[in-house]
């Protein structure tokens, strides 16, 4: 059967309902399939003409689908529309992450891997799967097959050597200056590497950190949890402005500058090494520590990182999210000579060092052969992706770089980031304001940052930068000033 049915078959009443509204369709569209209205083989309604017949947007429609497809109750053909799969005794058993995800609120789902979607959540990246993942489920099983490190012991600093060898490998073309397995700790993931980074360095009752005055809210948050005073200090295309972040220091207790010079988020501003070796001359005359996130760099350094250019104050933190998978929260920071010691009882003290079965993983992973390669072929579809995006924007004030996973977007003048952000998720595609990087009373500029989600196919992608370029083209009174 290839007739579409009337959209009435599928009775959906959202009344008081308290669960989202793609939620409830699901039920009315399993409950239809149920009694029979919609027969295995029966061809579903258009998302866009049932989202109109039952007055909500496409992406609450193409959602609905989209679970029922997962879960087997649903198949969908690209080109020939979303049917109604086999009987229900030939469906699969739920997955336990279709229950959990039931629980959790919508903005907080993870994006799905491949696949086409009217909704594309642009407000973080996401890689594509090129290998990697079926590596790592060979070296998971090979890991429980026969553990390293065993089963029945706590985490060890021997017991993770190969980690952090592992680690130094991967690290083998960074600027870093001298360093050695010993020098790193491993922690969950690049966030735990700030945090572990502050806790060390942070002394007094009310120490001050300072950050770029567009930053990674991941900065903030771990200075605020350490109960310590963020202040931001001015930038220009180049990064931090060294006479700016002089006057930041002065008249408080200024302890570290927290910044991402090889990949700014969210601006993606490089900053070059004669603005770095400035920046070091301010913080060893105020004697500011300076920490370096490189989290966000998928391609080769560009200069010398601060480490290397400031070995008694520079330090180091990045991760494997953006360039291997973010699934295992692995990441490392790397300290100052003389601090190594303080920053590794601050891990260890912390939570003990990562699980055996993690490092035993990360050991076998990433000295792993196949991953540089795999690692490769992820970065050139992401960069698919940005060139992608900045065909379509690129007439606009767009600042982006190959290599780096998401693009910032200055609006024409006029036009309020706060609106733009919500009349784009109306349009199926979440992205991100300026002000999510600013301190909250900071002037912000109307700006958005468009993550590169490769988790969907590249038609979904630009069918989304489409619509964004379609309402900077002709903007509603609602977004205008």
């Amino acid at each position: 059967m290839n007739t579409i049915p009337d959209t009435n078959v599928i009775q959906v009443s959202f009344g008081e309902d308290s669960r989202p509204k793609y939620a409830v369709l699901e039920s009315a569209v399993r409950a239809a399939i149920d009694r029979g209205a919609l027969p295995p083989g029966t061809r579903l309604p258009p998302v866009r003409e049932l989202a109109w017949k039952i007055g909500v947007t496409p992406g609450t429609v193409a959602r609905a689908y989209s679970r029922l497809t997962d879960k087997g109750i649903l198949s969908a053909a690209v080109g020939r529309g979303t049917y109604v799969a086999d009987p229900v005794s030939a469906r699969p058993a739920p997955l336990i992450a279709d229950v959990i995800e039931d629980m959790i609120e919508v903005d907080s789902i993870p994006h799905r891997t491949g696949g086409d979607s009217y909704e594309v959540n642009l407000f973080s990246p996401h890689l594509p799967a090129k290998g990697q993942h079926l590596l790592i489920r060979k070296l998971l099983a090979q890991v429980a097959e026969n553990p390293p490190s065993g089963m029945m012991h706590y985490p060890s600093r021997d017991g993770a050597r190969a980690a952090r060898e592992g680690v130094l490998a991967w690290l083998d073309n960074t600027p870093l200056g001298p360093v050695s397995e010993s020098d790193i700790v491993l922690t969950h993931g690049g966030q735990s590497a700030i945090f572990q980074v502050l806790q060390t360095v942070l002394t007094g009752s009310k120490p001050t950190v300072l950050v770029e005055a567009l930053s990674y809210p991941g900065f903030r948050r771990a200075a605020q949890a350490l109960r310590a005073n963020v202040v931001p200090v001015a930038m220009d295309r180049h990064g931090i402005l060294p006479e700016a972040l002089a006057e930041a220091a002065q008249g408080c207790d200024a302890q570290i500058i927290c910044t991402s010079p090889e990949v700014h988020n969210p601006t993606c501003i490089f900053t070059p090494e004669t603005r770095r070796l400035e920046i070091v001359e301010v913080a060893r005359a105020h004697n500011l520590q300076i920490m370096e996130d490189d989290c966000y760099r998928m391609g080769r350094s560009q200069a010398a990182c601060y480490r290397r250019l400031a070995p008694e104050r520079g330090w180091y933190v990045s991760s494997i999210a953006k360039t291997v998978t973010p699934a295992l929260r692995f990441g490392f920071a790397i300290a100052p000579g003389d601090w190594t010691p303080a920053l590794r009882r601050s891990a260890e003290h912390g939570y003990f060092g990562l699980g055996t079965p993690l490092t035993d993983l990360a050991g076998l992973l990433l000295p792993h052969p196949d991953l540089p390669g795999q690692s490769a072929a992820a970065r050139a579809e992401v960069n698919r992706y940005i060139q992608t995006a900045a065909n379509h924007l690129g007439g606009y004030d767009l600042n982006w770089r190959m290599d780096v996973p998401f693009l910032w977007l200055t609006l024409p003048g006029g036009w309020r980031a706060g609106a733009f952000c919500q009349a784009a998720a109306g349009r199926g595609v979440r992205i991100r304001a300026a002000e999510e990087f600013a301190a909250r009373d900071d002037h912000t500029p109307h700006a958005v940052r468009l993550a590169i989600n490769a988790g969907v196919s590249l038609t979904s992608f630009e069918a989304a930068i489409r619509r964004l370029r379609d309402l900077l083209d002709n903007p509603s009174e609602r977004i205008g000033v």
